[in-house]
């Protein structure tokens, strides 16, 4: 581990002040920044302690949560308006790790959580974009079974290793900023930022800049929500295809759609594609399938990771199927 500067920040402005300075890494449970320290895949030379800034989970009016970056993913899938109201919100985050890890990792580091990919986390041995831009990656012709197949570049094959973030996508989740610039709002599928030729650039994150809150819209009366991962073990593994849907039907149409995906790209990946044609159509295996196939047309699979695109397609319309009575 590489020497670095401690700082623990008091109040917001206070972490935004150490955070600015350079090669500077917010510290909120650890359970990525460290583990990326001691590999030495992450060298920051400052590292600026949020885990004592307030965390609270605020009901809105509307329906909504407003919800603090600091908040443990426990506090925040036990919480009872998220257990009632975005079902989908608390089960992936009980499938995303264990619950040693779960009581200490925070609602911000989920979100700005680093690749789990192999390739990036071997420092000596293997070629990655990510940590040396220009330098090659590894993983497009190597052992690929688990990477991106939408999204992705020459330059990186990556996925994004988050649960949570997959349901935040699917709830048209709002994360708030604070930075040296002031504050800013930004909706979490622009958040994360695909490959392309500079795979180092993961967000929109600006340096410096703290996330600060998540917001979560309210859900029309007669939503339904659920999230399905599917993994090579029943526990403590990353997704292979996970599928966050939040669904409403009445008389058989469905009248409102949002399908976001996890484990086939470098960010939650909204399904854009398949909600527009899922809208206002019949729920029926037919359809589900159709739409599946269209979100899934220009996927591209590597050298051992053709399964998914057959994956994804069917773990959609059993979700579909589940939402909707049983349709798929």
């Amino acid at each position: 581990m590489k020497p670095f500067t401690y700082h623990h920040a008091r109040d917001v402005a206070d972490a935004v002040q150490f955070g600015g300075l350079p090669h500077a890494a917010y510290l909120g449970g650890g359970t990525n920044l460290v583990d990326l320290m001691r590999v030495t895949a992450a060298q920051p030379t400052s590292v600026v302690d949020v885990s004592d800034l307030p965390a609270s989970i605020a009901e809105r009016e509307d329906g909504g949560l407003s919800i603090g970056a600091g908040v443990k993913n426990t506090a925040l899938a036990e919480h009872p308006a998220v257990r009632t109201r975005f079902p989908v919100l608390a089960r992936a985050i009980v499938a995303g790790a264990s619950a040693q890890i779960r009581n200490m990792a925070t609602v911000g580091g989920n979100i700005m959580q680093r690749t789990r990919c192999p390739y990036f986390y071997d420092v000596s041995g293997s070629r990655c974009n990510k940590r040396h831009p220009g330098q090659g990656c590894d993983a497009v012709e190597g052992l690929n079974r688990g990477h991106a197949i939408l999204g992705a570049s020459t330059a990186c094959v990556a996925t994004h290793p988050s649960d949570m973030c997959v349901a935040l996508a699917a709830l048209d989740a709002v994360v708030h900023l604070e930075g040296p610039a002031g504050t800013r709002v930004l909706p979490l599928t622009d958040l994360h930022r695909l490959p392309g030729d500079q795979p180092h650039r993961e967000s929109a994150v600006e340096p410096g800049e703290l996330i600060t809150s998540v917001e979560l819209p309210p859900l029309p009366r007669g939503t339904s929500s659920a999230y399905r991962k599917v993994r090579d073990r029943a526990s403590y593994a990353f997704a292979l295809v996970s599928v966050a849907a939040v669904v409403r039907v009445q008389e058989g149409t469905l009248t409102d759609v949002r399908l976001a995906l996890g484990g086939v790209a470098a960010k939650p990946w909204r399904a854009y594609e398949a909600e527009q044609m899922l809208r206002g159509t019949p729920a029926t295996r037919q359809v589900f399938w159709a739409a599946a196939e269209a979100e899934l047309e220009g996927a591209r699979a590597l050298r051992d990771n053709q399964f998914k695109i057959t994956l994804a397609r069917r773990t959609i319309c059993s979700v579909l199927g589940e939402l909707t009575g049983g349709a798929a």
